[in-house]
């Protein structure tokens, strides 16, 4: 089985024919509520958009990814997609019929570059490995879970409405540049790649939370070994240990009797 390494790349073909750019940081920073709200729109469930299609009379769980896709995509045609498909002009893409399946596909008549179903999932798959993007799984259990979710995402939209949101890449790079492990200054970040840059902080993340249960570990061994004399390597069983100590000191237990 081949490898694909994406970590030095700039690009990642889908095929001979379309390929998705990996913007610098800077690049994103310089256009970030434009080229994270495209990412969200190509790659959204109808779970995403649940709200908007509820006020369009259409149930969302009648949708599936790519059907959601088609219908955005006149919007996004009107727009400039350069960032995320790169030379690929999506004014010249028109709804055909494939007749080879009876499948609806968008098609570049012109240079004969087609977008299936197929292709829109490799799509949405690139774009959430670069963004480190979880697909949103969640579905209604019945009709009234499904009112209730809905309602729910319709009272978070009002919520946020007005709210003026501070740049989260910002926030990303204020906090890793002003961590140890964090080797690259403010200039120096915005030529990573957005990917290097979220692959980054993931193990950045990882290795402070290890860092902090390595040293949580390392604390209830020695309290147990100096409270109680017990030399042990097992920290849950040193936890254990804490927490039964913890409770007897602080938590009034009765017997039934005294009740």
């Amino acid at each position: 089985m081949s490898t694909r390494s994406i970590l030095y790349q700039r690009s990642i073909a889908v095929n001979d024919q379309i390929g998705i750019p990996i913007p610098t940081v800077g690049e994103v920073l310089d256009c970030e509520d434009d080229y994270y709200g495209k990412v969200s729109l190509i790659t959204a469930t109808p779970c995403d958009l649940m709200v908007q299609l509820d006020d369009m009379g259409i149930d969302f769980t009648q949708l599936n990814d790519y059907e959601l896709f088609l219908f955005v995509f006149g919007s996004l045609k009107q727009e400039d997609s350069s960032m995320i498909f790169g030379g690929l002009d999506l004014t010249r893409f028109e709804t055909v019929i494939n007749e080879k399946n009876n499948t609806i596909v968008l098609r570049d008549e012109a240079n004969d570059v087609v977008i299936d179903r197929a292709i829109h999932a490799q799509i949405c798959q690139i774009l959430r490995k670069i963004h480190r993007l979880e697909r949103n799984h969640r579905k209604p259990a019945n009709g009234e879970a499904q009112k209730f979710m809905i309602q729910r995402a319709r009272e978070k939209m009002r919520r946020r409405r007005n709210r003026v949101e501070d740049s989260q890449l910002e926030q990303l790079i204020v906090a890793l540049v002003n961590t140890e492990q964090f080797r690259y200054g403010f200039e120096e970040v915005r030529n990573l790649t957005i990917y290097q840059f979220n692959e980054s902080v993931y193990q950045i993340i990882k290795k402070i939370d290890f860092d902090h249960k390595k040293e949580s570990k390392m604390l209830s061994i020695q309290f147990v070994k100096d409270k109680f004399g017990i030399e042990t390597e097992n920290d849950n069983l040193s936890d254990a240990i804490c927490l039964g100590y913890w409770v007897v000191m602080n938590v009034d237990i009765k017997s039934r009797c005294e009740v």
